[in-house]
């Protein structure tokens, strides 16, 4: 079985998802497209040689209807033998797509390939395609009675589940901010962001979403976004403590991963910067939905042959603040190493570009450490969840 190895990985800025934002007049596959380009040429790779570019999104409805990879990939002028896939696990769409990408070089398909990410928000708003339907069937419906709730409920009923408090969740978004402007500024954005044009001469080279006077103080005075009298009864145990201000922002962006087999990355002149160890992708309560990373993490470990003390660096998606804190509280992770640059909270969540986002955190701070082992997971809607762990060299 050959080593599927990484490269390099890569993203655009985060563009805030409202009138004015970055990105707000740029199209979806413009955004990608210029990913990719920098990706290309920052490694002076053939396109030619690619065999395959496989995409997360998970709105695929209007302008990300059309196989977003391959409009993308075209649109950066690059040549049409190169095929394209469109991959959708929720937020862990483009997680899943490097898990793919590995797998598939691991197992001899693949000597080249690219995995990545694009979701806009502000073009595409989140749930476009289920305005007026039922996605879920009579069936599926009969088995949750009385049925399942937003996600920001599930957040809601994390945090009663695992004690965590709005004063924790708070303080935990402050830190989300304050880590990411002090990575910013240590560089470590810089070597993973690929500028973006964005029209009449502008360029966008920084997050535009990283808010470093940012304090639980001020945090606390936002009132909860999801509560709701009719459910209060149901969930007595709910303290409706989940704001905007403790969730990840709503964004745009794109990101991607140059994976290769170890062989060929050698052949081309190209040092790989981690190998893959191992991989898990796990269901669990589609009700309380955004656990599944603990038993994901668990199962990773396992497999991988590991411990969790034996990771350098965790990047578990901050979907909402409830989800690291309840994973670090029950799996007794160290908190230092916990996100150390900051997430979701802070860099917002283009959804089908956060996998390699993440990704790209979690490598990058490996080297700026020193560090080793990295585990990266995320929550997704349905109850599931991506785990990671990668060997950095």
């Amino acid at each position: 079985m050959k080593n599927a190895v990484i490269v390099d990985v890569v993203r655009s800025p985060m563009g805030r998802s409202k009138a004015g934002g970055a990105f707000v007049e740029l199209h979806p596959n413009e955004l990608l497209a210029q990913v990719l380009q920098g990706l290309v040429a920052r490694n002076g790779l053939d396109p030619g040689t690619v065999d395959d570019v496989l995409i997360g999104c998970v709105s695929q409805v209007g302008e990300q209807s059309s196989t977003p990879g391959r409009g993308a990939w075209l649109a950066a002028g690059f040549p049409e033998h190169v095929p394209s896939t469109t991959i959708e696990r929720k937020c862990g769409s483009s997680q899943q797509a490097v898990h793919f990408a590995a797998q598939g070089v691991m197992a001899g398909a693949y000597d080249i390939v690219i995995a990545g990410g694009i979701e806009s928000m502000s073009r595409v708003p989140m749930g476009s395609g289920r305005v007026g339907r039922d996605p879920f069937g009579p069936s599926f419906q009969a088995r949750y009675e009385p049925g399942l709730v937003g996600q920001g409920v599930a957040a809601e009923l994390l945090a009663a589940q695992w004690g965590v408090t709005r004063d924790e969740m708070d303080a935990y978004a402050a830190r989300s901010h304050a880590l990411a402007e002090a990575a910013r500024v240590d560089g470590q954005f810089e070597r993973q962001i690929v500028p973006i044009r964005t029209g009449e001469g502008r360029v966008q080279q920084l997050d535009e979403t990283i808010r470093p006077g940012t304090t639980a103080e001020k945090l606390a005075t936002l009132a909860p976004s999801f509560a709701q009298d009719d459910l209060a009864e149901r969930f007595a145990q709910i303290r409706w403590s989940v704001t905007a201000g403790n969730s990840s922002q709503i964004s745009d962006g794109a990101s991607a991963a140059l994976i290769m087999s170890e062989e060929r990355a050698v052949q081309l002149g190209l040092r790989p910067r981690a190998r893959f160890v191992a991989f898990d992708v796990i269901g669990d309560d589609p009700l309380t939905m955004l656990g599944a990373p603990i038993p994901a993490t668990r199962r990773v470990l396992a497999k991988a042959g590991m411990r969790l003390q034996d990771i350098d660096r965790f990047e578990v998606n901050e979907a909402f603040a409830s989800v690291p804190l309840a994973w670090q509280r029950a799996l007794d992770a160290d908190p230092d190493r916990l996100n150390p640059s900051g997430g979701a909270i802070a860099l917002g969540h283009p959804l089908g570009a956060s996998g390699t986002r993440l990704l790209a955190s979690l490598l990058v701070g490996l080297e700026a450490s020193g560090g080793r082992w990295g585990l990266q997971t995320m929550c997704e809607a349905g109850g599931m969840a991506n785990a990671t762990v990668i060997e950095r060299l």
